[in-house]
């Protein structure tokens, strides 16, 4: 089965290709079937890689396609690696793929535009499995750079919207900031090692010595291209905004796949990070400035999707702070938990919005519980997992993180459970306002609420269960479990971190389930007991919440540093060197050779005489030039 490893990008490959050159004559019921149906395949195939990885004593196979570059002494060959790490991210992908393509079946049903949105949703799932399959960082690269081709594309599906157009737009060059990084990462990886293959790149980096400026210099440049992608200060104001796309492509790109790209490359390159403990210390810095600026910044948003998109750079903000204090396998934990709570919180934020016609400001919502009872059952469980409370799956994985943070730094862990408290608070608030209290929406609108069909519903009931239930592939030995997903990666993460004993880990169990415990009533006794409406004024609000509601206005920030400056500098360029110079120039020998060809037709008479003896003296000229020449 692990032979068969290049049928899992393929195939969603020739899902794009029908579904793309079919989308005005197929039916929408074909083109659901086949792209959700190539994802599947893609799956099936996908589990049983895992399966028989795991009965095979040898844990990393390399598996070679064909010479893709080859110039001077660099060979590049398109192959795949399918270890541990990449094993899990293709049940990830096409998983949790599979059941989004599931759900927009119903979600994206009246849209015109639906084959082609099928098609870019095979496409990029192909880009991500041929990021996370490749055994090189040139075919990382090429997925890397696919899917944010596919983010464009799926963000500005509505196009005709400008301000949707304008958000896939910011996506793509925030994007493009990133990945030079990533870029000049690979440059110096070659000329470093003399390749770009894991294979020889890793066992060469475990020679070396700590502190290495050159290993240094290339992890702060991967560091950058990961800052980009999954949405880290001070590239984080793309992910918000890509909220314009509809809401499938929310759940599967910016919550369980592409976002989470940087972590992964993270932590395949774990030997190089290692060896930079320097920027190791800067990552864990960006990673909790992230969490906390996001977080306080979702305090205040009325988009129930705006919520969701502050929440997940908030819980990326708490991977990269575990990639930088070395725990990897807690970060790859919450990679996997975040995948399955945070698609299912915004595939129950789409239900929401479908079952209210578009509506998405939380202060038009309300007394939605017993109108949507399986909406709110499964974003309740959602929720929960979320804000940390056990035995849900995202109270073992954040729990890991902070345990690792609390070894490394009192005062980051301090910081970090004070953001977790902040989850809680906001998360639980978007539940209260959307579900409790009365509707505040038009009585004609009430009457249209009805919950959303099985082809939602029951991928939401799928991922409530794993939401409930991830966690017990990292149960840590402190609460009886032997934490399976640690000794699943120890192939590829070889340092896992020091531990904390039993007793300091019940502590800070409790210290964090007692702090959410207390948000959440803290959220209760406010959107519920007191049924608080966010104020629509924004001139009433504090000076924190007015900053918090505005973003910390960091687009304003960069409109004005970065926007209007190059805005300035390209009108000049095209009002001075491109209108006056350069077309200056092209004009002026066009309007040269117009007047010079004026005088020269007043030469054509149409006199036969006249032509003659124009001959005449052209042959005597040139005689006359022969003679002189002699």
């Amino acid at each position: 089965m692990i032979n068969l490893v290049w049928l899992v990008p393929l195939i969603p490959l020739l899902g794009f290709i029908i579904n793309g050159l079919g989308r005005n004559s197929l039916s929408k019921n074909l083109i659901g079937f086949i792209g959700s149906s190539v994802i599947f395949i893609s799956f099936a195939i996908s589990l049983g890689i895992f399966f028989e990885l795991g009965a095979d004593t040898n844990k990393s196979h390399e598996i070679f396609l064909f010479d893709w570059i080859s110039a001077g002494s660099l060979h590049i060959p398109l192959s795949f690696l399918v270890d541990p790490l990449s094993s899990l991210m293709l049940l990830i992908i096409t998983g949790v793929g599979f059941l989004i393509h599931i759900y927009a079946i119903g979600y994206m049903h009246s849209d015109e535009g639906f084959g082609k949105f099928f098609s870019y949703l095979n496409l990029f799932i192909f880009f991500m499995l041929l990021l996370v399959l490749g055994s090189n960082y040139i075919v990382m690269f090429i997925g890397w750079e696919g899917v944010g081709l596919c983010s464009y594309l799926l963000i500005g599906f509505w196009y005709t919207n400008s301000a949707y157009a304008s958000a896939a737009k910011k996506a793509f060059v925030m994007n493009r900031i990133g990945d030079l990084g990533f870029l000049l990462g690979v440059f110096l990886i070659f000329t470093t090692f003399g390749s770009v293959e894991f294979g020889k790149i890793f066992p060469q980096a475990q020679n070396m010595l700590p502190g290495n400026g050159t290993i240094a210099l290339i992890a702060l440049f991967l560091f950058i291209g990961a800052c980009g992608k999954s949405a880290q200060l001070p590239l984080f104001t793309w992910l918000p905004d890509a909220m314009a796309g509809p809401t499938p492509v929310s759940a599967l790109i910016h919550a369980a796949t592409m976002v989470t790209a940087g972590i992964y490359m993270i932590a395949r390159s774990n030997l190089l990070f290692d060896l930079a403990p320097m920027i190791q210390h800067v990552i864990a810095i960006v990673g909790l400035a992230t969490a906390v600026v996001a977080a306080i910044i979702a305090l205040t948003q009325n988009d129930i999707k705006k919520v969701l998109a502050y929440s997940t750079v908030s819980q990326l903000g708490y991977m990269f702070l575990g990639l930088g204090v070395g725990a990897y396998n807690g970060a790859f934990f919450h990679v996997i938990t975040h995948a399955f709570f945070k698609a299912l919180l915004f595939l129950c934020a789409g239900s929401v919005i479908h079952a209210l016609h578009h509506e998405q400001d939380m202060r038009h919502m309300g007394g939605l519980r017993k109108k949507l009872p399986v909406t709110f059952i499964t974003m309740l469980i959602g929720t929960i997992a979320i804000a940390g409370l056990p035995p849900f799956s995202g109270f073992f994985s954040k729990d890991e993180i902070l345990a690792h943070v609390y070894l490394h730094d009192k005062v980051m862990w301090g910081v970090a459970v004070f953001t977790a408290f902040l989850t809680a608070f906001y998360m639980f608030r978007m539940l209260f306002l959307t579900f409790y209290g009365k509707y505040r929406g038009t009585h004609h609108a009430e009457e249209k609420i009805h919950e959303s069909p099985n082809s939602m519903t029951v991928p939401l009931i799928i991922l409530a269960v794993l939401s409930a239930i991830g966690g017990v592939i990292g149960i840590p030995e402190a609460l009886g479990g032997s934490h399976w997903l640690s000794h699943w990666l120890s192939p590829v993460i070889k340092h896992v971190g020091e531990s904390p004993d039993h007793a300091t880990e019940y502590m800070l169990m409790a210290v964090s389930v007692v702090g959410v415990l207390i948000s959440i009533a803290v959220a209760y006794g406010k959107y519920v007991k007191q049924n608080h409406i966010p104020i629509p004024d924004e001139g009433k609000r504090s000076g924190l919440a007015n900053l918090s509601y505005n973003k910390f206005y960091f687009d304003e920030i960069y409109n004005a540093l970065f926007t209007k400056p190059l805005d300035a500098i390209s009108g000049f360029f095209y009002k001075i060197v491109d209108n006056k110079i350069v077309d200056g120039i092209v004009n002026g020998l066009g309007w040269t050779t117009s007047e010079a060809s004026k005088g020269l037709r007043l030469l054509q008479t149409g006199n036969v005489g006249f032509y003659i003896f124009m001959m005449v003296i052209g042959i005597i000229s040139m005689l006359l030039y022969t003679y002189l020449s002699l």
